[in-house]
C-alpha cells in the first residue's frame, strides 16, 4: 500500500515503477481513501498500542493506493525494497530512502508473511485465497 504521505507528495508513480522494474507483477491495484473505521480495522492488530489513533489519523488523512503484488519470493524481496520503518536507517536506493519522510509517514505499506498478504489483499480485494 502506497500510504497518505507518499500520494500527496506525487511519488505515486516513482513507486511504481520501482516496484515494476524490481521484478513485481501488480495483480490488482486501486486508488481509494480509508475512512477512520476503515484504516482502524485494517490496523485492528495495533489497536492497544500508544500509537494506534495516530496511525489510524495518518491512513485516512488522504488517499492510498492499494495492490497486491506477486513475484517469487515476493515477501522477502519487497521487504527489503521498501527498506526500514525508519527512512533514516533504511538502505539507500530503498523506497522508504528515497521517498518517507519519517517513521510515521514512511511512504509505503508491505506484508510481512503470506498469511498477511491474504489476509490485507482480500481486505481491499476479496479475491485471492493463495500466492
Amino acid at each position: 500500500m502506497i500510504k497518505p504521505d507518499a500520494v500527496s507528495n506525487g511519488h505515486t508513480g516513482k513507486i511504481i515503477d520501482k516496484i515494476i522494474s524490481s521484478g513485481f507483477k501488480i495483480v490488482a491495484m486501486k486508488y481509494t481513501r480509508l475512512s477512520e473505521e476503515t484504516a482502524g480495522r485494517f490496523y485492528d492488530i495495533h489497536r492497544q498500542r500508544p500509537f494506534f489513533k495516530d496511525l489510524v489519523d495518518f491512513m485516512s488523512s488522504g488517499p492510498i493506493v492499494a495492490a497486491v503484488l506477486e513475484k517469487d519470493n515476493a515477501i522477502e524481496d519487497f521487504r527489503k525494497l521498501i527498506g526500514a520503518t525508519d527512512p533514516q536507517k533504511a538502505e539507500p536506493g530503498t523506497i522508504r530512502n528515497l521517498f518517507a519522510k519519517s517513521i510515521e509517514a514512511n511512504a509505503i505499506h508491505g506484508s510481512d508473511s503470506n498469511e498477511n498478504a491474504i489476509i490485507e489483499a482480500n481486505f481491499f480485494f476479496n479475491q485471492f485465497e493463495r500466492f
